[in-house]
């Protein structure tokens, strides 16, 4: 007897519903490809490398007293006594500040006593490096206000360590307002250092008269002789490339 049995197929709507099913997966896994190509995960910014810091040191040196007189370093600009130069002079001394770690503010004391000596007392030859270095001495981790106030340090006359008859003598206020000099402030101290230097007729940028100076300053040979490492080696950094 033949097999009367009939083989029943899914409905034609099952069929076009799986189709449509597939289609649409597919459709999604071509989107999703499509997109990742064209819009990959954006990659992590690269990290920018760390600005170098500036590393000084003060190298010690034993020079005999008259033997040489420290590097004078980067001059201060020019003084410019009927027109501003605090621009030039705040820029000099952001620029040595970052080679010698000293302060911009105390460095723009420094450089003024420079130039205005350079005015005043041409014959000098006086440089911002020799004050450094007696700052380092008095007061290593010196730090001053906006207005070049410094605390006081218990020991000597402000952050230069005046004696009370020096500073008596040469005292001497920066900015001409008509006020008493204040020896705890840097830009009144660094002039008054500068105008006891060039007080004796002596040539800053010779051995023999740098020498002669500084001891007149403090007539310890091994206190010039650790000025004299300190403003060698801020005046050399001030240069370095």
């Amino acid at each position: 007897m033949a097999d009367t049995t009939q083989t029943t197929s899914p409905p034609r709507r099952y069929v076009s519903r799986i189709a449509l099913s597939l289609g649409l997966v597919l459709t999604g896994i071509v989107l999703v490809v499509t997109i990742g190509v064209r819009n990959p995960v954006p990659a992590a910014p690269p990290q920018a490398a760390a600005a170098p810091v500036s590393s000084f040191s003060v190298q010690p040196q034993r020079p005999q007293s008259g033997g040489a007189a420290p590097r004078a370093g980067l001059a201060a600009p020019p003084d410019r006594p009927t027109e501003s130069d605090q621009a030039e002079l705040d820029a000099w001394a952001t620029r040595v500040a970052g080679k010698t770690q000293l302060p911009a503010r105390v460095l723009a004391a420094y450089g003024r006593a420079e130039m205005w000596m350079r005015r005043q007392k041409p014959a000098c030859h006086l440089s911002w490096a020799t004050l450094a270095g007696i700052g380092h001495l008095a007061t290593p981790s010196l730090t001053v206000s906006a207005a070049g106030d410094a605390p006081a340090t218990g020991t000597g006359l402000g952050p230069l360590h005046f004696t009370q008859a020096s500073w008596k003598k040469y005292a001497e206020r920066a900015n001409g307002d008509g006020k008493p000099a204040n020896p705890h402030n840097i830009d009144d101290a660094a002039f008054t250092a500068a105008r006891y230097l060039c007080s004796g007729g002596d040539d800053l940028g010779t051995p023999s008269g740098w020498w002669r100076a500084m001891l007149f300053y403090n007539a310890s040979v091994d206190y010039v002789q650790s000025v004299f490492s300190a403003a060698d080696s801020y005046a050399a950094a001030s240069v370095a490339p």
